[in-house]
């Protein structure tokens, strides 16, 4: 009763004392006092609050009665009566010692102790805990017993927390300044956790350093490993050196005192050897990437989980044959990572772990190379499955990514390992090279900034790099290779930009830089490639100067540096090749330099327009022939480095784009590059490109078999309409492929048709000739509008671009001039004592073997040009048609056949030149050899103009060839009847029917001839003192270019020479300090004229010039320009340039014709039309009376001539009046000359050949005073103006003339007439100028083309209207 009495009033008590009502509160007091008597103060004491005991006065002060119940709970509840310490129950802890650590090897199992334990528990009144405690120390001391002890607590234990704490309490206990916590301990909470006794995020925060202090720390090391780097690289003054190293030893003292265990690494570390992977993982999680790695004893357990991992299918796929491997003994534990069968099984944990290593695995390169290995191994597996397998490009994926996590930056830390190179290169060769190249720029750029290590190391690979390249020289390159080879086996990517950057600046360490890379490995060199990709297309590099004109020089050292690497080390091409391809497929042309140089030094092929005639000829002959005598430098041993590029080619399909990328991009560079740069840039880039393309493109052709060249060249009619193929490059690429293809086809007729008979040898080769080309004939066709097949038969326009001079003609001299050399080397050979003996009998077997093989080549080559040669023959008739006139004829070869092919290659030039003669030779009809080459060297103005400089050189190759020939014949009278007379090339009449016959006088003569080339030369001479004139540079330079290549043909007159000369000392005094390539061109072009002065001679020793009599021929006559004979004749301004100007022109000198001697009186008047003195297209024949007739018959005859028109006489009558004028003035001086004293006389006469050599010298264009040189000016303009009437712009030898012979009314006249061209009209054609000498040569009037409506088809036709008699003569032809 009591007890409930004393409840109800504790609730009452809380009742009441939250209530605000103070009087029911005090009722409740009253109420508690009044039933004390029956109450028990203790049990009130014990059940209500101290305040309402006080309020009662059975406590004094609750205060103090709350402190005396705190006192007493704690002496109840919490002070130790036992410290449970072992002395206090020594016997029970010591017998509990003695059962734990009894020999467990018999029957003892973990369940026996435990009833023992409890037994000793129960007895001696231990403590559990500290049993529990005792069992770990034990279990700490008898690590190896795991399964007993395990079982052990695992059966003993209650609560997981409890053992838990106990565990974080001895790790707290090791936290102490340079304590160490024992391996003991991490194993048996590694152990613990394994099994899970206990939880890892209930033991992670008893153990240090917490996670906040291991980020700091990861931090604190990058940052202190960046500024070693940048220590390395700045340059430090003595003084601050001697600062940080104080800095550095301080640093070193703060290190050496050792701080507290980092104990999360020590249970990871046990975790990694018991095959914990998943609490490992969890604890590496929480730090920083490859923080835990970086600790030498992770990283190596973590190793060694992988090795047993990966065991089983390295003992099956990556196993080597003959290689027994160390034996790896597996883990206990079954809750350990299960070892892989197969590729598959690694997915499962081995790449995460081996990911989790990073750059660490370097500390284990015996697994490093199982790793490469089973690479290996897999990517042969992909390599030989024919089916894809989604798997498979997930395992792909993964294999790349350790490539790029792992294995390059474990080899970055390793030191000097060169078989670890070579092993990863195993695996990296049969990636592709995009996957290669991606894992190359990852570990260059940015695999060094993510761990400390890793930036200490590129620092410290720059520093060694930089000493090295500060002592590369030529002398001591083996010791220096042998140091960058040490340095490029871990570190290539650092080591080779830093050199690159080098030759960038310094391009002769190129040569030094590649010799010393022989020490390098397979994976070294193709990092190497890489990093020369990479240098090449750095986007922060301009590829021009700053002058915008040429290309850096860096660019070019880098080039440089391809050609050399790639061709002396096995270096894959196609990265290369493929950058040089994609760059000319985003229209930029720079780096066709590379692709250049690398076929010059692999393949020996050099492209250059500066080869000496021996080289040129040699080049013509077969490729032997071409290897040793036709380059600068004698590039052997390209045979292995050839293969290595055609293979890289065709292994990638890039050999046909590059060649149509580069085709096409010659106009890219003028059309689409060109605009914003400059013109010597854009020439030079244009340059660049064709001479890359022809140098490809002769590559593939001597290199590729013929299946593999027929197999990637398409037909011409698909390169040009399809690819759009410029056809001069088309044909370029097609060539080889029709002489493959006719060698074949003619070998074929051989074999099924047994016959050594010569004729028929000639007639199966003929034969395979029109079996190949006839679907190219067909082909042809659709290249050029259909009027164009109206002059040139398909036949002639691809007979024309598919021969070359190897099928024209056998260099003899040539294969002769090798020959010798051989001999000469042999028996240079023989006579050396110091050569030893088998030295020297290799040497001279390699000689007599190279002479062997020229003599052949030469033998096969002969055969091979009398066949084409016999061939030609029998198409010739068949080449031009007879449609049209010869004119247009020439028109159309010259413009779609020699000047396009005149100035693709050097070679092309030559065989331009000589297929004109050949087609002479070969008595082609209908055509006009002698109007061909008239055009040619007629108006070179606007094809200089248009030139490069490289086609300059070929240009002017090609006019020298031209103007060989020509000098030839002009040099001797029998050479030129033998080669020139009775052919059709040099009909001087063309009749409708005969042109293969024709009569003597029909031909051309000797000294015609002669006349003609003189005319030539002076055309050349006024063309190119036009463009050293004009100040601009592209004309200054290209002509100064084409001069010096004509030098030994031209020029051979005297005055010609001095005006020329004149001109060029202007340009050396003008471009001295202007443009210095111009001052150093026309100094050089000036040193050799003046060399060829003493073969030059004066003009009337180059032909024969006739003085007419002075009673029967004015003054202005004598002396004119170009007269030797013949008054000029003039028409008026309006009429220049129709046909119809040209009727009455020539109606005008036939009236004005007068004769000069007996010699010439039967010589033809020469007429011409168009206002340009052209050969026209129909010719009429007018003849002269016979030599006997009389002046006076001569003088009615021209009187009934069908031009005597009104205008004719006036302008008869104006010339002779003026011709009068000239003469009265000269007749004066004369008699004037005749008065004066001898000694008077001699010195006036001095005076007036001085005067005349320089006028005749401003007739030419050269410089003189400037008063003198505007008269000279004008007088060559009057001549011109009055000239044009019987030969419209015809030029004349430039003989000074008497200024004062000059009207001044015709001195006005001739003043407005004012020229640009050598042509002095508006047209741009090609034309035929031939002075005004008596020459046996009638070309007629153009005739008037007029439209016409037909009567049966009522279409308009057109057609040619002759002068009136001229019908005999001249065909109808419709355009």
């Amino acid at each position: 009763m009591p007890s409930i009495l004393a409840d109800v009033f504790s609730i009452l008590d809380l009742e009441t004392s939250a209530l605000e009502e103070k009087n029911k509160r005090e009722h409740y007091t009253q109420l508690v006092g009044a039933c004390l008597f029956f109450v028990p103060e203790a049990i009130l004491k014990e059940r209500l609050d101290p305040e309402t005991l006080e309020s009662l006065g059975l406590i004094k002060q609750a205060h103090q009665f709350n402190q005396k119940i705190v006192k007493i709970k704690t002496k109840l509840f919490y002070k130790q009566q036992k410290f449970n310490l072992l002395r206090e129950e020594n016997e029970g802890y010591a017998k509990l010692i003695t059962e734990l650590g009894q020999d467990l090897s018999g029957n003892i199992t973990s369940h026996l102790v435990l009833e023992s334990i409890k037994s000793l528990i129960g007895c001696f009144n231990l403590d559990p805990n500290r049993v529990l405690d005792i069992i770990l120390e034990v279990y700490e001391s008898r690590s190896d017993q795991d399964e007993f002890f395990l079982s052990l607590i695992k059966s003993y234990m209650c609560e997981p927390l409890t053992l838990c704490h106990i565990l974080g309490f001895k790790f707290k206990f090791y936290q102490e300044p340079n304590e160490e916590t024992p391996k003991s301990l991490y194993h048996i909470a590694a152990a613990l956790l394994h099994h899970n006794l206990i939880e890892l995020e209930d033991l992670y925060v008893h153990l240090m350093p917490v996670d906040a202090t291991i980020i700091e720390e990861h931090k604190r090391d990058i940052s202190e490993a960046k500024q070693i780097a940048r220590k390395l690289v700045m340059v430090v003054l003595p003084s601050e050196k001697s600062e940080d190293k104080d800095k550095e030893k301080e640093k070193e003292e703060e290190k050496n005192e050792k701080p507290p265990d980092n104990q999360k690494l020590g249970l990871l570390e046990a975790l990694l050897r018991i095959g914990d992977w998943h609490n490992a993982l969890s604890i590496m999680d929480q730090m920083p990437s490859f923080y835990a790695t970086s600790h030498k004893a992770i990283a190596l357990a973590l190793c060694q989980l992988v090795h047993l991992t990966v065991e089983p299918l390295y003992r099956r796929a990556g196993l080597p044959k003959g290689a027994r491997g160390c034996v790896m003994h597996p883990l206990r534990s079954k809750r350990a990572p299960r070892p892989a069968e197969s590729f598959e099984d690694l997915r499962r944990d081995t790449f995460s772990m081996i990911c989790y290593l990073g750059p660490h695995l370097s500390h284990d390169p015996i697994l490093f190379a199982k790793i490469v290995r089973l690479g290996k191994s897999f990517m042969k597996e992909v390599q030989n499955c024919h089916h894809y397998i989604t798997t498979t490009e997930t395992l792909l994926s993964c294999f790349l990514s350790i490539a790029d996590q792992v294995l390059l930056p474990s080899l970055s830390l390793m030191e000097c390992n060169a078989c670890m190179s070579e092993e990863l290169w195993g695996l990296f060769k049969l990636f592709p090279y995009q996957h290669r190249y991606r894992l190359y720029g990852q570990w260059k750029n940015e695999t060094y900034t993510s761990h400390p290590l890793l930036v200490k190391v590129k620092a410290q690979t720059v520093e060694r790099a930089k000493y090295i390249m500060k002592r590369l020289t030529k002398e001591n390159v083996k010791q220096s290779g042998r140091q960058i080879g040490k340095l490029s086996h871990s570190n290539p990517t650092i080591l080779f930009d830093y050199m690159l950057s080098q030759i960038q600046w310094y391009d002769n360490l190129i040569v030094p830089v590649v010799d010393s890379l022989k020490y390098l490995t397979s994976l070294n060199y193709d990092v190497l490639a890489y990093c020369i990709i990479e240098a090449l297309a750095n986007p922060e590099k301009e590829k021009m100067k700053h002058d915008d004109t040429t290309i850096s020089s860096w660019l070019q050292s880098l080039a440089s540096l391809c050609g050399a690497v790639f061709r002396k080390y096995p270096i894959e091409l196609a990265g290369l090749l493929q950058y040089v391809t994609n760059q000319l497929k985003a229209g930029k042309s720079f780096d066709l330099l590379i692709l250049k140089e690398v076929v010059q030094k692999m393949a020996g092929i050099e492209i250059t327009d500066e080869m000496t005639s021996e080289q040129l000829e040699a080049m013509t002959g077969g490729e032997q022939l071409k290897a040793e005598g036709g380059y600068f430098g004698q590039i052997r041993n390209t045979k292995k480095s050839s293969q290595r590029l055609k293979d890289a080619l065709l292994d990638h399909e890039l050999a046909l784009p590059l060649c149509l990328l580069m085709a096409q991009q010659r106009n890219g560079v003028v059309f689409l590059e060109g605009g914003e740069k400059h013109l010597k840039l854009v020439g030079h880039l244009y340059d660049q490109c064709h001479d890359t393309l022809l140098q490809f493109g002769g590559f593939l052709a001597s290199n590729l078999s013929t299946e593999d060249y027929i197999k990637r060249v398409p037909s011409i009619d698909i390169l040009c309409n399809q690819f759009h193929t410029p056809h001069d490059a088309a044909f370029f690429l097609s060539r080889p492929m029709y002489a493959h293809q006719i060698l074949s086809k003619y070998d074929e007729l051989k074999k099924t048709e047994k016959g050594n008979r010569q004729q028929q040898k000639v007639h199966k080769y003929v034969a395979a000739c029109e079996q190949v080309m006839t679907p190219v004939h067909e082909a042809v066709v659709s290249l050029h509008p259909a009027r164009v097949w109206d002059d040139l038969r398909p036949q002639f326009y691809a007979t024309f671009w598919s021969l070359t001079m190897y099928d024209l003609a056998v260099p003899h001299s040539a294969y002769e001039r090798e020959v010798n050399k051989l001999k000469v080397q042999i028996k240079a050979i023989e006579e050396n004592p110091e050569i030893p003996l088998n030295k020297k009998k290799k040497e001279k077997e390699r000689c007599t073997a190279l002479q062997e093989k020229l003599q052949e080549e030469e033998k096969k080559q002969l055969e091979h040009v009398q066949r084409v040669l016999h061939r030609l023959k029998l198409e010739k008739d068949n080449w031009l048609l007879a449609k049209s006139t010869k004119n247009e004829t020439i028109t159309k070869f010259l413009q779609l056949c020699l000047f396009p092919r005149c100035i693709f290659s050097s070679i092309d030039a030559v065989y331009c030149a000589r297929f004109v003669e050949l087609v002479h030779q070969q008595k082609t009809p209908n055509f006009c050899t002698l109007l061909c080459y008239d055009r040619v060297f007629s108006a070179i103005i606007y094809t200089v103009a248009s030139c490069t400089e490289n086609e300059s050189h070929r240009y002017g190759r090609f006019l020298s060839c031209m103007l060989e020939t020509v000098t030839r014949w002009h040099s001797d009278r029998a050479t030129y009847e033998k080669e020139c007379v009775n052919y059709p090339g040099f009909l001087t009449i063309f009749r409708a029917t005969g042109f293969d016959g024709g009569n003597k006088a029909d031909q051309l003569d000797y000294e015609n001839f002669r006349h003609v080339v003189h005319k030539w030369h002076y055309m050349l001479t006024k063309a190119s003192v036009h463009c050293l004139e004009t100040g601009d540079y592209t004309h200054i330079r290209n002509i100064l270019i084409v001069l010096t290549k004509i030098l030994p043909c031209y020029p051979k007159v005297l005055n010609l020479g001095q005006a020329l000369e004149c001109r060029v000392h202007k340009i050396c005094l003008e471009e001295k300090d202007k443009r210095p390539d111009l001052y150093a061109l026309a100094m050089g072009y000036s040193g050799r004229l003046k060399g060829q002065k003493v073969h030059m001679v004066p003009e009337n020793e180059f032909h024969h010039k006739e003085q007419p009599a002075r009673s029967a021929t004015p003054a202005n006559q004598q002396n004119g320009p170009g007269s030797t004979g013949k008054p000029a004749t003039s028409t008026s301004k309006t009429e220049e340039g129709t046909s119809e100007d040209g009727d009455r022109g020539k109606d005008k000198s036939q009236g004005t014709t007068k004769p000069v001697n007996k010699a010439n009186s039967a010589a033809a008047k020469v007429t011409t039309s168009n206002g340009n003195g052209a050969l026209n297209s129909t010719k009429a024949i007018k003849e002269r009376d016979d030599k006997e007739k009389s002046g006076k018959e001569k003088k009615e005859k021209k009187e009934k001539t069908p031009g005597s028109t009104p205008e004719t006489k006036a302008e008869n009558r104006r010339e002779k009046q003026r011709d009068e004028r000239a003469g009265k003035e000269e007749r004066v001086a004369r008699e004037g000359k005749e008065k004066t004293p001898k000694a008077d006389r001699e010195k006036v006469k001095a005076e007036e050949k001085s005067s005349k050599d320089d006028k005749a010298k401003a007739g030419n264009g050269e410089p003189m005073e400037p008063s003198r040189e505007r008269d000279a000016i004008k007088e060559s303009k009057s001549k011109e103006k009055g000239d044009r009437g019987a030969v419209a712009g015809s030029l004349k030898s430039p003989v000074p003339r008497s200024e004062s012979a000059e009207s001044e009314r015709d001195h006005k006249r001739r003043k407005l007439d004012s020229h640009s061209s050598p042509s002095h009209s508006s047209s741009v054609k090609f034309l035929l100028y031939l002075p005004e000498c008596s020459l046996p040569l009638h070309i007629p009037a153009a005739p008037k083309i007029t439209k016409e409506c037909c009567r049966t088809c009522r279409h308009d036709v057109w057609k040619f209207q002759p002068n009136p008699w001229e019908l005999e003569s001249i065909p109808w032809t419709s355009a």
